[in-house]
Order: C-alpha cells, then structure tokens, then sequence
C-alpha cells in the first residue's frame, strides 16, 4: 500500500512539474521569444545566490593540534564570518576519511554573524602525525578545512600485579 501510494505521489508531482514547464514555455511564446533564448535550467523555487566563497570567511581555515595522547577524542572549533548579503546555509560538511567527524548547525548565519564547524578526531588507534581535510559546501560555495597533529602512542602502564597468586603463611 506504501508503495502504491508513494508512486502515485511521485507521479503527481512528475506531471505538476511538466504542466508548469508547459506553462513557462507557452509564456515565453507569447511574449514572441525564439525558441533559442528559452531558459533550460530546471524549474527551481529559490532564487540564485550572489554569495561567493569569500562571503564565508573562516578566522584560521587550519588547525594544528600539535601533539595529544591516543585515546580520546581530539576536538575543535571552527568558526566564520558571513560578510556576504544573504545567509550562509551549511549543506554538508565532508571529512577526508572517517576518523574525522564534523559536525555543524543547519541554521543558516545571516550577514555579519557567525558559524561554527566543530570537528572530532579519533585518536585512538592511529599514533603517528596526521593532516585531515574537511570540504564544507555551502550556498557560498565550498571551503577546505584542515586539521593536523601528532598522536603520542598511550603510556602503557606495568601489568598490576595478580595479588590472589600470593602465598601468605
């Protein structure tokens, strides 16, 4: 019943579409434009963004952790200003791999104000020098980020001793 229900609704909206575009297209006739000058774009109901990456303007687009010990979490924060126009809408946020974990809000920063990206790095395991990148795709284009350090390998600690094994008289 779901799937029925679902493709008749994507039916709909398929032939809502094609009337609207049939619609566009007998307007521009009337209005005597040639066939040449109709727009192809698809149909969309935002208007274009006069924002431009530098609209999106990170106070340090690098962060270097130096070094940190294996095991928890590294974190950070990065944050930007919106000099643009128009508000800034984060759509995805995209690490290098998987042990780097960004995470940002989905409301949009209107001029003047400012964002925050926070990023999680996972430690544990990976004892040795890293340099990630974290791809932020916005209506203001798309940023690169980068996080780097060192992790120290844990301290391993002596074995404690097995207590219960002793002999007492």
């Amino acid at each position: 019943m779901k799937k029925v229900f679902l493709s008749i609704t994507v039916l709909l909206l398929c032939v809502g579409v094609s009337m609207a575009q049939g619609r566009k297209h007998k307007k521009d006739k009337a209005s005597n434009e040639t066939p040449a000058t109709v727009a192809t774009a698809p149909v969309t109901t935002a208007a274009a963004s006069t924002l431009k990456a530098d609209d999106m303007s990170f106070t340090s687009p690098v962060h270097d952790f130096g070094t940190v010990i294996e095991g928890p979490d590294a974190n950070c924060e990065f944050t930007f200003t919106n000099t643009g126009k128009e508000p800034i809408i984060i759509q995805k946020a995209q690490p290098s791999c998987g042990c780097t974990v960004p995470s940002f809000s989905g409301a949009p920063v209107a001029p003047g104000q400012t964002g925050t990206i926070n990023v999680a790095y996972h430690t544990k395991g990976k004892p040795t020098a890293f340099t990630k990148t974290i791809t932020v795709v916005s209506n203001a284009g798309t940023k690169v980020l980068t996080i780097k350090g060192t992790v120290e390998k844990a301290p391993t600690g002596s074995a404690p001793e097995n207590t219960s094994m002793i002999k007492t008289n």
